[in-house]
């Protein structure tokens, strides 16, 4: 699979033992085969198949940033097909109410009873469409779903179902009648991928799809080349894969220089090192290694790291990005060997 973040200087590291266990090979398998299956209605973005399937891996929910057109929605859909999981979807609007995405109380007057009647965040994949275009108190309604996979309706707890990620999408270039992610919910994506242009040659090849015919809206030729199994195998592979105590210092330390830097007003937390640690491992594991290199850590910093620092304004008015100074960071911090 190609790195979340795919870039020459990011080598994923020589090929190492493979997982012992018969099932995380065939787990390995399966969820290496959903770029070609993806592919059958999306091109290119083999980069952001791979984040939200190390973020299925971790438990982590994922941002996806991209100008509208990029086939941000599609993507996730054709995902969850191939990985045989429900998928739901919620527009996010102004007039959004909580109970909206989580589901409510409903009067049952053959039993004189409330009912609960879950909402589309029941599901396995929930794609939260342009969050940042609804009020905070309806994105706050996310906070627990994400956090503890439960929602919480009249004192009583309903379990999500398993595996529960959202992958939630917002356009970086439109800001008016959006509301800006607070820090708290920010900080409860594991990963935040950036949804790119096509290359020429790729836009190209999707004109040519259209051309033939090709609807968006059909996925019936997707197939299911991994299933929720898989992903269990996989998770419990990833558990075991072994991260040294140099890797480890080594996330602390880019961790702190964060933290040190001029240019930025807030760094990474400790949620943030922990979350480069597990999309470490879940990339070392799909790349057939057992253990952890700086370079899978150094292959997810941007994707881990780039949502959970400020940048001060000043920085900013120089022309300095979230990416660029991750970029810096990675080469002031002195790699182990």
């Amino acid at each position: 699979m190609r790195s979340p973040e795919a870039n020459p200087a990011y080598p994923a590291g020589p090929a190492g033992p493979a997982n012992p266990a018969g099932s995380a090979d065939a787990a390995r398998d399966a969820l290496g085969a959903l770029r070609a299956e993806v592919s059958k209605a999306v091109v290119g973005q083999d980069a952001v198949v791979t984040g939200l399937v190390i973020a299925l891996l971790c438990r982590g929910h994922v941002l996806l940033e991209g100008v509208p057109g990029v086939a941000k929605t599609l993507l996730v859909r054709t995902l969850a097909a191939a990985l045989s999981l429900d998928s739901k979807r919620v527009q996010f609007t102004p007039d959004l109410m909580p109970g909206d995405i989580t589901g409510s109380l409903v009067y049952d007057a053959k039993t004189s009873e409330f009912e609960f009647r879950e909402g589309p965040v029941f599901t396995n994949l929930l794609l939260a469409d342009e969050i940042n275009r609804t009020p905070p108190k309806t994105q706050a309604a996310l906070l627990e779903a994400m956090e503890e996979r439960q929602v919480s309706v009249e004192g009583a707890a309903h379990g999500l179902p398993d595996p529960f990620i959202v992958a939630a999408t917002q356009n970086p270039v439109e800001y008016e009648g959006t509301y800006q992610l607070p820090e708290a919910q920010l900080d409860r994506f594991l990963l935040k991928l950036t949804v790119p242009l096509p290359p020429r040659e790729q836009e190209i090849a999707v004109l040519e799809r259209h051309a033939l015919g090709f609807d968006p809206r059909d996925l019936s030729h997707i197939k299911a080349v991994a299933t929720a199994a898989d992903l269990a195998a996989g998770r419990d592979a990833v558990s075991r894969v072994h991260a040294g105590p140099e890797v480890l210092a080594y996330i602390v330390d880019i961790a702190r220089a964060t933290r040190q830097s001029p240019s930025l007003q807030l760094g990474v937390s400790p949620r943030g090192s922990t979350a480069l640690l597990a999309g470490a491992r879940a990339w070392a594991w799909l790349s057939g290694r057992g253990y952890v290199t700086p370079d899978d850590v150094k292959a997810l910093a941007r994707p881990a790291l780039r949502h959970r620092i400020q940048l001060r304004p000043e920085a900013e008015l120089e022309g300095a990005t979230a990416d660029g100074l991750i970029d810096a960071i990675l080469v002031s911090v002195p790699v182990p060997r």
